[in-house]
């Protein structure tokens, strides 16, 4: 299992390279303020940092239990994506929403611009970061033979 500085390490990367893309990318595209799209992303990524700790250490668990060890295939890492933008989408939709005065339907569409962009994101830089940083191996008692 990664350390917690380690996913410290990892979260804020994580969120500080996302953040700059995606307001810079939403200021280019949409034409928003930077200063209102900048808020919004700020605090979004508050609660995404808060979000992705938790979740990647459930996910590891969960996969440690599950198959008694946490290499990510890159299926797994696909799946791992996808759950959590969904888990993101339903904590930040509402908030989208009031801070813009859309309707929820107009902050679907832009949240699931933001998912789509994140979806990639999110798998590259774990790719990336677990080829710069590699999960430690754990060491394992030998097994004995019956």
């Amino acid at each position: 299992m990664r350390t917690k500085l380690d996913r410290l390490r990892h979260t804020i990367g994580f969120e500080a390279l996302g953040l700059i893309i995606l307001i810079f990318g939403i200021n280019q595209l949409l034409n928003m303020e930077m200063s209102q799209i900048g808020i919004l992303a700020i605090v979004f990524s508050i609660i995404a940092t808060v979000w992705n700790y938790y979740y990647n250490i459930l996910f590891d668990k969960a996969m440690l239990k599950k198959t008694g060890q946490i290499h990510k295939t890159t299926i797994v890492r696909i799946a791992h994506a996808i759950i959590f933008e969904f888990g993101l989408l339903f904590i930040t939709l509402p908030i989208m929403a009031w801070w813009l005065k859309i309707s929820l339907l107009d902050a679907l569409i832009l949240d699931l611009g933001m998912v789509i962009f994140y979806l990639v994101y999110a798998f590259v830089y774990n790719l990336a970061y677990d080829k710069v940083f590699p999960i430690p191996q754990s060491k394992l008692p030998p097994t004995q033979s019956s």
